[in-house]
Parts: C-alpha cells; sequence; structure tokens
C-alpha cells in the first residue's frame, strides 16, 4: 500500500533501525508512496533503557535531545520533499506504567507534532517484542502462563487507550510475537477474547484506528498485526483500519505490502484510512478527529481505488 502510519530510522533510533531518514524518504518517493508518518519512539525512562541504550550510556536528558533534534530534522525534510510526498511528523508511545503519561504530555507540549501511535512494547514493565528472555520474565512476573500474560497485555493496553485516546493504535496484538504459539487464535484463551473485545470498542467509540502492520509477516508470523479475527472483530464494531510497514531502515520500507493487500481482501476490509495535513483553506475547524492536532484530517479510500495509485505500477511494491 501506498501509505505507512508507522516508521523508525537509525538516525534517530539507533541500535533499534538503521539508515539515514533522508534517504529512507527519498527510497518512499522512489518507490511512489502517496503518505509517510514519521514516528520515531519518544523519551523513556532510564529504568526503561534497552540494553543497547544502556551499552551506549544513553541519558534521559541525550533521549529528549534526540527527540529535539528528530523534530528538527523531520520539519526540515517535510519542507523540501513536500511537492513529492505527504510527510507527517509524529511519535511511537512507549506506555510502561501511569508515569509514563507524564513523557507522552511532555512530548505534546514541546513540539508540534501531526499525531502519535499508541503502542506498549512492555507487560509487567518488561518489554515483551525485544527477545525470548525477556518476554519469558514477563510472563513469569504475570503469573507463569501465556494466557496469564496475554490477559495481563491488554490490561495495560486499555490504561494506554484510556489515557492517550490515540488516533493510531500500533501493533494491536504485539504480544503474539515471541508466545509459544504466535499464530494461534486468541479465542482459544476466552477471558483473553473478551479483553480484546473489550479495548477494540472502546478504540470504536472514540474513532481511533487499528493500524495493519506487515512487519509482523517479515518476523516469520503468517498474519499482519492484529490478526485476521481481531480485524474482522473491529470490522463489526465500524472500526477504521490504516496502512504500516513498520520499518525500521531502507531494506523495510514497503515490505511485504504484496501480501497484505490480498490478505485485506481476504478478511472483508474494503476501505482503509490515511492521516492527512489539512491545507490552509481546509483548517477552519471542520473535520477535526482530535483537537490536540487541529491540522490532522483522517481520509479514506476503497481498497479497489488504492490498487490505482503509482506505488502498484511495475515492480514498485517491495517484494
Amino acid at each position: 500500500m501506498p501509505f505507512t502510519h508507522h516508521s523508525h530510522s537509525g538516525q534517530f533510533c539507533p541500535g533499534h533501525a538503521k539508515d539515514n531518514l533522508e534517504e529512507i524518504l527519498q527510497l518512499a518517493i522512489q518507490k511512489r508512496f502517496h503518505t509517510f508518518c514519521l514516528t520515531e519512539h519518544m523519551p523513556r525512562h532510564q529504568e526503561d533503557f534497552y540494553p543497547e541504550e544502556i551499552e551506549a550510556q544513553d541519558t534521559e536528558a541525550s533521549h529528549v535531545a534526540n527527540e529535539a533534534a528528530y523534530y528538527t530534522e523531520a520539519t526540515r525534510l517535510r519542507t523540501k520533499y513536500a511537492p513529492q510526498l505527504n510527510i507527517l511528523i509524529g511519535f511511537e508511545t512507549d506506555y510502561i506504567r501511569p508515569a509514563s503519561l507524564a513523557l507522552i504530555q511532555q512530548s505534546l507540549a514541546t513540539h508540534d507534532f501531526d499525531f502519535f501511535m499508541g503502542s506498549i512494547h512492555h507487560t509487567c514493565t518488561v518489554p515483551i517484542d525485544y527477545d525470548r528472555p525477556m518476554y519469558e520474565e514477563a510472563r513469569r512476573r504475570a503469573g507463569g502462563t501465556d494466557e496469564a500474560l496475554f490477559a495481563a497485555y491488554f490490561d495495560e493496553q486499555l490504561e494506554m487507550l484510556r489515557q492517550v485516546r490515540p488516533l493510531v493504535v500500533g501493533h494491536f496484538d504485539l504480544i503474539r510475537l515471541q508466545s509459544d504459539e504466535p499464530d494461534g487464535s486468541l479465542q482459544r484463551f476466552t477471558g483473553v477474547w473478551e479483553k480484546v473485545r473489550r479495548n477494540l470498542a472502546f478504540v470504536a467509540e472514540y474513532g481511533g484506528m487499528l493500524e495493519v502492520n506487515s512487519a509482523a509477516l517479515r518476523k516469520g508470523m503468517r498474519e499482519p498485526y492484529p490478526m485476521g479475527e481481531i480485524c474482522r472483530e473491529f470490522l463489526a464494531l465500524g472500526g477504521r483500519f490504516c496502512l504500516s510497514d513498520d520499518s525500521h531502515g531502507l531494506a523495510q520500507v514497503g515490505l511485504n505490502y504484496h501480501r497484505v493487500l490480498p490478505w485485506l481482501e481476504a478478511v472483508g476490509i474494503t476501505t482503509v484510512h490515511y492521516l492527512a495535513v489539512a491545507d490552509d483553506d481546509d483548517n477552519d475547524g471542520e473535520g477535526i478527529v482530535d483537537p490536540r492536532f487541529p491540522r490532522t484530517r483522517i481520509r479514506a479510500i476503497s481498497v479497489e481505488e488504492m490498487k490505482k495509485l503509482p506505488f502498484w505500477e511495475g515492480a514498485q511494491a517491495a517484494a
């Protein structure tokens, strides 16, 4: 798809991603993307640094400075490439505990972002997608089973959703990645499935979008995030979907979109949405979807119309 609402660069997410942000945008233009959203990670408290950040001797101050540098560079690049690509500047949350809310609010107060992606990457304060040993530690803290950890994950996700109401909800079922059965139906855990349905109903109620995230495919899973059964449930609630590659460098820009397209149709998703920044003559308050972001709008396009966009011509879609 010629849209992504989730991306990272090695320039502002070192150790986690690769490559220079401008080069990534240049590749997106070459691939004839329509919209490319920038979502580098927000600052975190030092107790939540990843091993590579500890090794690099990062500090909370250096994380704040990195975000400021990212925002400055993203603003420059949006101006430079505006005629060729719709670029939105956002960030991805790391909601780990209630204290994370203050960091999110600080980012929003400091920079004029267009949106943010609401994600959690931790459960019981332990990363659940970093590696298997950390996942196992989170599982131990949750009660010792995947079912208990999944239940804790969706409870903590609901807390994030209630606190920040993100326009875009990132990799809704990320908890599957390191689990014993990453492709297993969540309905096998009755209590977990009820929490999934509860969270989806909340997102639908406030008007958020779920990203269909192709990164799960490059990580060996059969379906994108969120899996088909979740998407069907959200569709039944009138929920909206956007599209993401969750790219962490040049090699992943648009990766596996050719696999996601028929999957969307199989699941029954006939319309996708994307974020846009209002033109000056469209910035009169009409169509505002979140008062925190008065310039940001949600647009819709049918999957059939999306197939006609230049992204799909020739070999533009990354295989």
